[in-house]
């Protein structure tokens, strides 16, 4: 089995992409994990994030008390549906991470059974990632679960997630990225695509790895990170494709469990 390497020795990537390396340095390349895959963008072609984004809360003031509160709401779901939920929407880089999106789509999403949109959202995610690298670096923000000693969702990712800032959110900017770009694909589902990539989002809350002001400014990274992909001629020509193979399973590839995902999202 051959042994490949996602990042180059000494980059700062994001903390999704040290779970990558982590995920995948001892399998095959797999398409499932984008950060084997060739980003739309260049690194000269990402906007600066620290420029874009203000400073995480100061300790003390009002947003930071309003980030301690949100989290003794999320810690208060620990055992929920939501929280499974949450856990769920941690895992990026397994074969079925796109799924999440089946039930706000109206269709069943992964490589299966719609491949363009798939590689798609697998290809933006690098991209989407980027978008919070240097934010991150700057500011090295405490995660949740080292400030207040409460679980998270994801404990196995513990001492790769303490090492790596809080602020903005990674999987956030994928999130809620993932959510406007499929709104694009199927603009009929548009609502329940925004709304599934704030929830996305809003688990990493929930898992109690990331504080609410986090996911918001993850929101504004991909905002600045989209716009610059809608100038790159291969991303358009991918939405038009995976327009076109969505348009064609309208009504014939329908997701289950959509009632209990809804369920589980009412918990918040």
């Amino acid at each position: 089995m051959r042994i490949i390497r996602i990042l180059a020795a000494g980059t700062a990537f994001v903390a999704v992409g040290a779970l990558a390396q982590q995920t995948v340095m001892n399998v095959a390349p797999s398409p499932s994990n984008f950060f084997a895959l060739k980003s739309y963008l260049s690194p000269a072609d990402y906007p600066d994030g620290t420029a874009i984004l203000p400073s995480p809360p100061a300790p003390g003031s009002a947003a930071e008390a309003r980030d301690i509160e949100a989290q003794k709401a999320a810690v208060d779901l620990r055992g929920t549906p939501r929280w499974d939920l949450a856990r769920r929407d941690a895992d990026l880089f397994s074969p079925t991470a796109t799924n999440a999106y089946s039930c706000a789509a109206g269709i069943n999403l992964g490589a299966p059974t719609t491949p363009k949109i798939n590689a798609l959202m697998l290809r933006a995610a690098r991209d989407l990632a980027m978008a919070t690298r240097s934010t991150k670096a700057k500011y090295m923000r405490k995660r949740p679960f080292m400030v207040n000693g409460k679980p998270d969702c994801t404990p196995e990712q513990d001492k790769i997630l303490a090492n790596d800032g809080s602020y903005p959110s990674g999987h956030s900017a994928i999130g809620w990225g993932w959510g406007l770009i499929l709104a694009e694909v199927i603009p009929s589902r548009a609502t329940q695509l925004v709304a599934r990539g704030r929830a996305f989002g809003d688990s990493r809350r929930i898992c109690n790895v990331h504080w609410l002001n986090d996911t918001e400014e993850g929101r504004i990274a991909a905002d600045a990170v989209l716009a610059r992909m809608h100038a790159n001629p291969d991303v358009l020509a991918d939405v038009a494709a995976a327009r076109a193979e969505a348009a064609a399973l309208a009504g014939r590839s329908e997701p289950t469990g959509c009632e209990a995902e809804a369920a589980a999202l009412a918990l918040h």
